[in-house]
């Protein structure tokens, strides 16, 4: 029928034969059963007639084979396989898919109130909607999906608005959670996988993205109870939750934030009322408040990060809530120290014998690694390494330090926090310390080979390089002839070593072991080089005024007062002064107490610190500025001209990392390089500096 030449050839008229059969099948047989069904019924004639369709189709198309490769190939028409479809398109699914729609949409609905329906038969149907594009999802899209979401968006949107009255935030959040798993089973059961991400978008739009603040700042139950009250599986929940919805961590984020704020500005207050009742008649327990300070903000410090590395799966917006929070209360004082003093006495106290804290190696290590990362929090870094430098010095010297391993431990770590140059002067002391055992070991073994070189005394001498230490006042003291020969045997001795070396001693870090031959016992002392001195004036007379000692130790006043109450007015009185007061006064007398006596052979007589906080604050303040000069010429060495706002906010950026620099202070500086003539500024335009090279 088909090979014939024209007009024997009958293809055109087979193939339109063959659309007009299918379109006579559907019309008389197909239409009228399914326009008498309804709902469900509907829905399962539909995929049965469609199902039979489909084999018609298969086969008819067999059939005519010879018409699909040569005929329609030739003209360009559409394919048997597709015109069966179109036939059944056009017939029954414009007709129908309105209610075969709204019958699927509310079977969806009976299911999402619990009711139980036949899945295979809504994924059968569904399935036509896709089929029938031939490859395109549009029918599907627009004749179902379209409507199917806004559905959802209704029905969620009539829950949430009940469940926000009723239900506390986590029976919320649970529900939630529930919803968002039934509508994934719902999309792997029966609806198309393309409509998962629009679908779980609706619901989450609706119950969370509509009520998010509702939700998080309910009165007994929302974001700030669940902190409080440490609910931690609820708040992985709400972090599971809120990361899908847009911008939703974000009010999440700041919530943790003021908690953490609030519960470590509660400390700071705790502390200072604490301190405020404990005068400072009981410095000791002034100084135990202050550890627990310290030890407190650690453990809050602990208790939030797990919260961050757990329950929020240590996302960056938790991390920088928790890193802002912090650098709000550490940076505030207590009682009138600052954290960055606190936390380097603090430090001391682990590491020096005989602290407040007794601990385990592993324990020491691992708080020390915490107090290194709350030292990030603090503005002033400077400071504490300055603290730090001063209580390590005393460590050191005094022999006060327990374990060199932990004073290396801990400068290794902050070297790692705040760069190499804020520990090299640390460093530099603890080595010293080693070269200094090493020295006294050589001068022993001098003196055992030189019996000329007799000092008379025992004697170690810790020899330290300058520019690591803190700076002591060195005052020329009148040293008792016993230890001149000391100083000049060592001194001897030292330049057998090296001859480019200057020795200055500082005599107020010095201590001495005197025997006191007191008319009950002879008892041994040990005092600092100072007491020493003024006691040993006492062998060559029997009774000195204030100006004679004072005189022959050539000292100041403050350090004589300081060094005769110890003596006289402390609790250990060797000596007896006239008139006997609490307070020492340049009128006063003193006489060596011969009736002295203790129940120890052996005794210890401190002499009171000078308090050194003022000095270090000064110390700072000094290193500050010639900081900023030096960035300030840094920065305008490389840009040459720069605006005065532009270079104050380089500055502060540059030095961040060490201190926060005031303006004003930069502003001070700036005048000053001017009058030394590193800048100038413009003619035209006074705000803008020029660099002078």
């Amino acid at each position: 029928m088909c090979t014939q030449k024209p007009p024997h050839d009958y293809s055109q008229q087979l193939y339109d034969k063959y659309r007009e059969s299918f379109e006579e099948y559907i019309t008389s047989t197909v239409l009228p059963s399914l326009r008498e069904k309804h709902d469900e019924f509907m829905l399962r004639e539909l995929v049965k007639r469609w199902a039979n369709h489909k084999v018609m189709v298969r086969w008819l198309s067999r059939f005519f084979h010879y018409l699909d490769r040569y005929f329609i190939a030739r003209r360009s028409l559409p394919p048997l396989n597709e015109v069966g479809l179109t036939c059944f398109r056009e017939l029954v699914y414009q007709e129908l898919n309105a209610k075969v729609r709204d019958a699927i949409i509310s079977l969806i609905d009976q299911e999402r109130e619990g009711e139980q329906i036949d899945r295979a038969l809504l994924k059968n149907v569904l399935d036509i909607f896709v089929e029938i594009g031939m490859g395109q999802m549009d029918y599907y899209e627009n004749d179902f999906e379209a409507t199917m979401l806004k559905d959802t968006a209704a029905y969620y949107s009539r829950k949430a608005s009940n469940w926000i009255l009723d239900d506390s935030c986590p029976d919320y959040m649970l529900k939630a959670e529930e919803c968002l798993k039934r509508e994934k089973d719902r999309v792997s059961h029966y609806l198309h996988s393309s409509s998962e991400p629009k679908l779980l978008e609706k619901v989450q739009h609706e119950l969370l993205s509509v009520c998010a603040n509702r939700l998080l700042e309910k009165e007994h139950s929302g974001c700030h109870a669940l902190l409080r009250d440490d609910k931690v599986e609820d708040l992985s929940r709400m972090f599971r939750l809120f990361s899908k919805i847009p911008r939703g961590l974000d009010p999440v984020s700041g919530i943790f934030k003021q908690h953490v704020t609030a519960e470590g500005t509660a400390l700071v207050k705790l502390a200072e009322d604490a301190a405020s009742n404990k005068k400072a008649d009981k410095k000791d327990v002034v100084g135990m408040q202050e550890q627990l300070f310290v030890r407190k903000v650690i453990e809050l410090h602990d208790k939030y990060l797990a919260y961050v590395n757990d329950c929020f799966q240590n996302h960056t917006l938790f991390h920088k809530a928790l890193k802002e929070a912090f650098e709000v209360f550490c940076n505030k004082g207590v009682a009138g120290s600052s954290s960055a003093e606190l936390l380097a006495t603090f430090c001391d106290n682990i590491l020096k014998k005989g602290g407040s804290e007794k601990l385990s190696d592993e324990a020491i290590e691992e708080t020390l690694e915490k107090v290194v990362k709350l030292l990030a929090y603090i503005s002033d870094k400077d400071l504490f390494a300055e603290f730090y430098r001063k209580k390590l010095a005393r460590r050191l010297l005094f022999d006060k330090s327990a374990n060199d391993d932990h004073e290396r431990s801990i400068l290794t770590k902050l070297k790692q926090q705040c760069g190499g140059q804020f520990t090299s002067k640390m460093e530099g002391m603890v080595t010293d310390l080693t070269l200094a055992r090493e020295n006294q070991t050589n001068f022993e073994e001098y003196l055992s080979n030189n019996p000329n070189a007799n000092p008379g005394i025992d004697l170690t001498v810790t020899v330290l390089t300058t520019g690591f230490w803190p700076s002591y006042k060195s005052f020329d003291l009148n040293l008792p002839a016993e230890m001149i020969k000391c100083v000049e045997v060592f001194r001897d001795f030292y330049q057998t070593k090296t001859k480019h070396r200057k020795l200055t001693w500082i005599y107020s870090l010095g201590t001495c072991n005197l025997i006191g031959k007191f008319e009950p016992k002879t008892m041994e002392l040990i005092v600092t080089t100072y007491q020493a001195s003024a006691l040993l004036l006492f062998n060559s007379s029997d009774r000195l005024s204030y100006s004679d000692i004072m005189t022959q130790l050539n000292l100041g006043d403050d350090d004589v007062v300081r060094l005769l109450h110890s003596l006289s007015c402390a609790k250990y009185k060797i000596l007896n002064k006239e008139p006997s007061t609490k307070t020492i006064s340049s009128t006063d007398h003193f006489e060596f107490n011969s009736n002295f006596t203790d129940k120890m052979r052996r005794i210890k007589i401190p002499l009171p610190p000078v308090d050194e906080k003022k000095k270090v604050i000064e110390d700072v303040d000094k290193d500050r500025r010639y900081a900023i000069d030096a960035s300030i010429v840094r920065i305008m060495k490389s840009r040459k001209v720069l605006g005065h706002q532009q270079l104050v906010m380089e500055c502060v950026e540059q030095l961040g990392r060490m201190f926060k620099p005031d303006f004003k202070a930069i502003k001070k500086r700036i005048e000053d390089l001017i009058t030394r003539d590193y800048l100038e500024r413009d003619k035209d335009n006074p705000n803008v500096f020029r660099y002078l090279a």
